[in-house]
């Protein structure tokens, strides 16, 4: 397959019998091939380049999350007096139904942020690797490029210097930024256009939460889902894993670099505005 394919939306995200870049993923089925050129028509409309940041920018087979996840355990733990499974479970209820633990808690329990992103982001980072290849396709990109997370903007900046990406971004749109109210509520993504004056109709979306692409893809965001590689270990949820591709992804992808690369690659020139 190539890096990309443009799947029909009855067939899933992934299949077992499927090593693919973008996959389809009825076992067996053979997906749509699209080519580079015609990947690239359907972004050339496109200005604006947003990023979700964790199991994103980073692969999810990555250690971070795990070390995050782990802090927000431990955090729980230390906050209710409770014994590590009984926090852990009560964390994913929260991650599950809010978007975010830390909107549970608010919700639930009317912490205050700042100490929860300060503590649970106080990870090591030096297993990220510098990833050289997605820095050059991001910096190919033709527009801007922004950064949307429901984490907290030192975590993603220092994220994206350990990565080698922190040069590539105009800015980046977290939780704070957001009022608290975390992705895949509406009123986050409304909050990033009016803030960075962003033109849905004109940007693409990246991210590997399929939920998180329902409002970009309503708004006329361009969404692709960007999965883990065949084979790699996976940190994420269950629920956060799509077992089928929606009709609000438009691209499915497991090499974020390699499908930059063929949208720039592919591109047409641009036209010369000199008479």
């Amino acid at each position: 397959m190539t890096r990309a394919e443009h799947l029909s939306h009855d067939e899933a995200v992934s299949g077992p019998d499927e090593p693919a870049v973008a996959v389809a993923a009825t076992p067996g089925a053979k997906p749509a091939v699209v080519t580079d050129a015609q990947i690239a028509q359907q972004f050339a409309h496109v200005h604006t380049w947003v990023f979700d940041l964790d199991n994103t920018l980073y692969p999810a087979s990555s250690d971070l999350w795990p070390k995050i996840d782990a802090r927000i355990t431990l955090f729980m733990m230390e906050l209710f007096g409770l014994d590590g499974m009984s926090s852990r479970a009560l964390q994913k209820y929260y991650y599950e139904r809010y978007g975010t633990t830390l909107r549970g808690l608010m919700e639930e329990h009317e912490i205050t942020a700042s100490d929860f992103l300060k503590f649970v982001h106080d990870i090591d980072r030096s297993s990220l690797v510098p990833n050289h290849s997605l820095a050059t396709a991001i910096t190919a990109l033709r527009g801007r490029k922004l950064i949307l997370t429901n984490g907290s903007r030192e975590h993603a900046l220092r994220t994206a210097e350990q990565l080698g990406l922190d040069k590539m971004f105009e800015d980046v749109f977290d939780i704070v930024a957001s009022d608290l109210v975390p992705k895949p509520n509406p009123q986050a993504y409304e909050r990033f256009f009016e803030k960075h004056g962003v033109e849905p109709a004109g940007a693409a979306i990246f991210e590997d939460i399929e939920r998180n692409l329902v409002v970009p893809h309503s708004r006329g965001m361009r969404t692709t889902l960007v999965v883990p590689k065949p084979g790699q270990r996976d940190h994420r949820d269950p629920w956060e894993v799509a077992k089928e591709r929606p009709r609000h992804v438009d691209y499915v992808t497991d090499d974020l670099e390699g499908f930059l690369t063929d949208i720039v690659r592919a591109a047409p020139p641009v036209k010369s505005t000199k008479s």
